[in-house]
């Protein structure tokens, strides 16, 4: 049986922060994000609002910052190693986060076979961010509905991985779970949960079914 393994990433590949955390440290503005993360958390406002105001705060954004963001960000150590061991396998992985798609693309590069985030203009930014292109927790679904049909799986056959309320959905329309370092929202929903910063000890837990 063939699976598709679908990972978060802000607070599950990430540890402990978020893509807009890790970009804004770039810029000087890491206070300003850390308040836009607790009021989308907290549901005081909604993606497209915090897209808005993130790409109003990047307005100075150049590539060279995204590529520092991206390494010196405090990932989940053995990502590369998983997604190895999960292609070797005959599987597929993908990552589908609510963070710019101009950062959660990078991961194909790591070995995901897709990646999708939200839509952002080209860095440096000339444009504004359309909120159309803006994802939310249903669109993750809607997502890996989408790349369940371009690999030749179901829903029946996914296992999802993630650490809020963005992933509530995914992990109601699948039937394995991974809460990774999880916070309230997906208490009891879950069919593991996780607490460390390694990636593979999260995998291993669904590993061997």
């Amino acid at each position: 049986m063939t699976r598709l393994h679908l990972f978060d990433l802000d607070g599950t590949l990430l540890h402990g922060t978020s893509a807009p955390v890790e970009i804004s440290r770039q810029l000087g503005l890491e206070a300003e994000t850390v308040a836009l993360d607790r009021a989308i958390s907290s549901g005081r406002i909604g993606p497209p609002e915090y897209a808005t105001q993130v790409h109003a705060l990047w307005a100075g954004l150049t590539e060279a910052h995204v590529v520092a963001a991206f390494e010196a960000a405090p990932w989940l150590s053995r990502i590369r190693e998983v997604w190895a061991e999960i292609t070797c396998r005959g599987d597929y992985c993908a990552v589908v986060s609510l963070s710019p798609s101009f950062f959660v693309e990078r991961l194909t590069s790591w070995g995901a076979h897709a990646a999708h985030g939200s839509v952002f203009p080209a860095v440096p930014f000339t444009e504004p961010v359309d909120p159309a292109g803006v994802l939310s927790a249903a669109a993750k679904v809607r997502i890996a509905d989408r790349l369940c049909a371009e690999f030749g799986v179901t829903r029946a056959d996914c296992v999802a991985y993630g650490d809020s309320m963005s992933d509530l959905d995914l992990f109601s329309a699948v039937p394995v779970s991974v809460a990774v370092n999880a916070d309230r929202h997906l208490t009891g929903l879950a069919t593991h949960t996780y607490t460390g910063k390694d990636l593979w000890e999260a995998y291993e837990l669904v590993r061997a079914a």
